[in-house]
């Protein structure tokens, strides 16, 4: 089925600007607190039905276009033999990083995703659940974000031991990124194969390299990532403090460009070739109150220009979120953009 999501993402007429929300499913939620109470966040990530549950009660609470699969974009890391964890506070930690070639050298060569048999169970049981005129977003983790997790060995503000290995040793930088982008790509097909009618590639942190670093060293990766999906499958490219980087981005192969709040939709427009955007209003104006909410989404909806534009936020739902905040920015974007087509 053709949804109303899939449409603007392919820049096709629309009846209204559709929307959904990256993080949708989160601590915000007290029954998301409730399950994280019994199952640690890595449980939820495993086990499919919980899963399932986490991302269709979002989607039913907040009534919005589609839903996201519930995972996390470093799972796949523990498909090249490396240990994650979850540490309260400090996010995810790799057991032992990989920064130098000798420890790239060791990593496999070829990454086997069949062992995240579960994300796919994950998305079979969504599908089954999602009426059919609500999308299905898969999502993975891009060639670098995952890659500078990996040798940082969890998150990070400058990437110095990343930029090190990149700078330094093409060759390990290129093996690295290679096998990561190949695994990506199937990861996703199998995500598409198990139900998923569109995807996102988060590159969460190319916005710390200069756009001359993005052409050489990222660009490529994320290329081929998205150039080895089916056509007729929408697909999502977004990163966080990208905005010299967006024509870059849009030349990967995405159907969308997702922008963060810190770029003008309407000067993004001008950098993406014709395709569409999405976003990009800023979490934090879900803290305020509705009179800020509706001010806001209108100025988002004024600057996305109706066709071609999916509503998001410009980054993630943060968890001191009021629900009811959450449900009004959605009632809010479905009047607002219905009135502007009239």
């Amino acid at each position: 089925m053709e949804t109303l999501f899939l449409r603007a993402c392919r820049n096709q007429p629309i009846e209204r600007v559709p929307v959904w929300l990256m993080r949708q499913a989160g601590r915000y939620m007290a029954e998301y607190r409730e399950l994280r109470a019994r199952h640690s966040f890595l449980e939820l990530c495993k086990q499919p039905d919980l899963a399932a549950e986490v991302t269709l009660h979002a989607r039913q609470v907040l009534q919005v276009d589609a839903a996201i699969l519930f995972a996390d974009i470093l799972l796949i890391v523990e498909c090249l033999g490396l240990k994650l964890t979850f540490a309260k506070g400090d996010g995810p930690v790799i057991s032992e990083a990989v920064r130098t070639p000798e420890a790239v050298s060791r990593l496999p060569r070829q990454i086997e995703v069949g062992e995240l048999d579960y994300v796919y169970k994950a998305v079979s049981l969504i599908r089954q659940e999602l009426p059919p005129e609500i999308s299905l977003i898969g999502f993975a983790g891009a060639p670098f974000t995952v890659a500078s997790y990996c040798v940082e060995g969890g998150s990070s503000r400058e990437f110095l031991h990343t930029k090190r290995l990149m700078y330094c040793d093409f060759q390990a930088w290129d093996r690295l990124m290679s096998t990561l982008a190949e695994a990506t790509a199937e990861y996703l097909k199998r995500q598409i194969e198990a139900g998923a009618d569109s995807v996102q590639l988060f590159d969460s942190w190319a916005g710390c390299l200069s756009p001359a670093d993005y052409r050489k060293y990222v660009k490529p990766y994320s290329t081929k990532v998205l150039q080895s999906l089916p056509a007729d499958i929408v697909k999502i490219h977004f990163g966080r403090g990208t905005a010299l980087l967006l024509q870059d981005m849009a030349e990967c192969g995405a159907d969308v460009v997702g922008v963060d709040f810190m770029t003008p939709l309407a000067w993004a427009r001008q950098q993406v070739g014709g395709k569409a955007l999405q976003g990009n209003l800023d979490p934090a104006v879900l803290l305020t109150d509705r009179e800020t909410v509706r001010n806001e989404v209108e100025e988002v909806l004024r600057q996305g220009g109706g066709q071609g534009h999916v509503f998001n936020l410009g980054h993630g739902i943060v968890p001191q979120t009021p629900v009811d905040l959450v449900k009004y920015l959605v009632e809010t974007v479905r009047e607002q953009s219905s009135v502007s087509f009239l």
